[in-house]
C-alpha cells in the first residue's frame, strides 16, 4: 500500500533545492560581516565601515528569516 503523506519529487541534495546555495552564502556573509563589525568597533576605526557591517550583518539575518519563511512550507 502506498503512503499518500509522502512525497517522492523531494530534492536530494541543497544544491537542487530552490535557493540552495543562497542560504549557505548568506550564514557566510553573516557571519564574516559580524566579526567584522565587532573588530572593527573595538579597533577604534572608521565608525562608518563598522557601521556598514553592521547593516550588512542586519540585512543577512532578515534576509535569512525571508527566506526560511517562504520556503517552509515546501520542505515540510
Amino acid at each position: 500500500m502506498t503512503d499518500p503523506y509522502r512525497s517522492t519529487d523531494v530534492p536530494a541534495t541543497a544544491a537542487e533545492r530552490p535557493g540552495g546555495w543562497l542560504r549557505p552564502l548568506l550564514w557566510l556573509v553573516l557571519f564574516v560581516s559580524a566579526a567584522a563589525n565587532v573588530v572593527l568597533s573595538t579597533a577604534a576605526a572608521n565608525p562608518w565601515i563598522s557601521s556598514a557591517c553592521g547593516l550588512v550583518a542586519l540585512l543577512c539575518a532578515v534576509a535569512l528569516i525571508v527566506h526560511h519563511r517562504r520556503n517552509r512550507a515546501r520542505t515540510s
